[in-house]
C-alpha cells in the first residue's frame, strides 16, 4: 500500500488509484483512511466543478439576456428601455445611440461595437460557455464515477471487516480495555 505521502504524480493518480480499487484483498486501515481521503478530496472538486457550471451557466444566460434586449431595442421604434437602478425599481430611459454597444471583453477592457457585432460576439460567448460547460460535465461525471468506485471499495472493505470480525490487533487492544 503507498502511503498517501508518496501518493503518485497526477498522471499516474488514476491508474493507481484503479489498482486501489481493483485489489481483491481485505482492506488494511491504511488503505481505508487512503480512500476515505480520496473520497472527501473527490466531493471538493466535484463541489469546485458545480461552482463553475453554475457560473457558466449565469454568465450564458446573462449573454442571452443582453442578445434579447439589443435586439428588442432594435425593433423599438423610440428607443424606449427600462433601466434597472436596483431594488426592484427601473426608470424608462432613451438609449441616444442604440447602434452603439460597449462590450466588456474581459480584464476591464471595454470596446464599442455596433448592435449586430455586438449580438455576434454575444453568440460566440454563448458558444464557448456551452462548450467549457460540457467539458466541465463530462470532468464531473468521471469524478463520480471514481467517486462512486472508491464507495463501493469502502463498502466492500467495511463489509469484509465486518464479517471478518476484528483483527488480532483489535482484539488484543478490546482485551487489553477489558483487563483495565
Amino acid at each position: 500500500m503507498t502511503n498517501i505521502s508518496e501518493e503518485p504524480s497526477c498522471p499516474q493518480r488514476i491508474q493507481w488509484e484503479a489498482g486501489i480499487l481493483a485489489a481483491a484483498q481485505p482492506l488494511d486501515q491504511r488503505e481505508i483512511e487512503t480512500l476515505q481521503y480520496y473520497l472527501k478530496e473527490y466531493g471538493q472538486q466535484a463541489e469546485v466543478f458545480a461552482g463553475q457550471l453554475e457560473l457558466m451557466e449565469n454568465g450564458r444566460m446573462e449573454a442571452m439576456a443582453a442578445i434579447e434586449a439589443l435586439e428588442a431595442l432594435a425593433a423599438s421604434e423610440d428607443g424606449i428601455v427600462l433601466l434597472q437602478i436596483g431594488g426592484g425599481a427601473s426608470l424608462k430611459a432613451k438609449v441616444l445611440e442604440p447602434e452603439k454597444v460597449l462590450l466588456n471583453i474581459g480584464s476591464e477592457v471595454i470596446v464599442e461595437k455596433a448592435s449586430a457585432d455586438a449580438i455576434g460576439y454575444l453568440r460566440d460567448r454563448i458558444t464557448e460557455m456551452e462548450a467549457s460547460q460540457k467539458k466541465v460535465a463530462e470532468a464531473m461525471d468521471k469524478l463520480r464515477g471514481q467517486m462512486n468506485e472508491i464507495a463501493k471499495r469502502l463498502d466492500q472493505g467495511y463489509r469484509q471487516t465486518t464479517v471478518a470480525g476484528p483483527s488480532p490487533a483489535q482484539r488484543r487492544v478490546a482485551e487489553d480495555s477489558d483487563e483495565e
